[in-house]
């Protein structure tokens, strides 16, 4: 398809396209002359995630460069290679050292990841910026005094390991190994404010289950 077409079916101008190609995020048509080079369905597919990642998600175009660069590395096995494209998106500051509460929340995530088995979620806390996250989280509630036990930590952790089964099982209908981890990028970008809509749904459902509208 020609870039007119491109624009068409991606619903983005041309003169954006243009730019994406001018930064790295697209890679190039193939050239049929001087000044027309022809696109496929791959080149459709990675500007709706360039989309999704700076329109929808509000990633910086720098950022964005370097998730799809860890998109496209098919040099690294599939579990590194979604790991370093998701740790580039845009994450939560870390914990403030200074907070009483984080030495406690790093002991209630570390046991919390020894119970449920998770090592290596365990063997990356030191690196992964999901970890820091979660710590700078747990001790926010430690702080205001709303924490959760283990058990109750540990439940939610199941509930979300079976939504973690899903995605991946959504992942493997897909083609290429490329193809998997846009997918999964794009899913955190655009999914994860559909999961958590239907969390507070759920909990609006159950409240009205237990105590009525009244």
């Amino acid at each position: 398809m020609r870039l007119a077409e491109l624009s068409a079916r991606s619903g983005v101008a041309t003169a954006t396209i243009k730019y994406y190609l001018r930064e790295g995020l697209l890679a190039p048509g193939r050239q049929v002359n001087a000044t027309t080079a022809e696109y496929d369905e791959s080149h459709l597919r990675r500007l709706r995630l360039v989309r999704a990642l700076i329109q929808v998600g509000r990633v910086p175009v720098a950022r964005a460069k370097e998730v799809l660069q860890h998109v496209d590395d098919d040099s690294l096995g599939r579990t590194i290679r979604l790991g370093a494209a998701l740790w580039a998106l845009p994450q939560d500051p870390g914990p403030d050292e200074e907070d009483t509460a984080v030495a406690a929340a790093r002991q209630e995530v570390d046991a919390l990841l020894r119970r449920l088995g998770w090592e290596t979620s365990r063997e990356l806390a030191g690196l992964s910026p999901v970890h820091r996250s979660l710590v700078t989280a747990v001790a926010t509630l430690i702080r205001l005094g709303y924490a959760r036990d283990g058990e109750q930590m540990a439940a939610y952790a199941e509930l979300m390991h079976q939504v973690a089964r899903r995605d991946l099982d959504f992942l493997e209908t897909h083609g290429s190994e490329g193809e998997k981890v846009e997918v999964a990028v794009a899913a955190t970008v655009l999914f994860e404010p559909v999961l958590r809509a239907l969390h507070r749904m759920a909990q609006e459902e159950e409240s009205a289950r237990r105590y009525g509208l009244e």
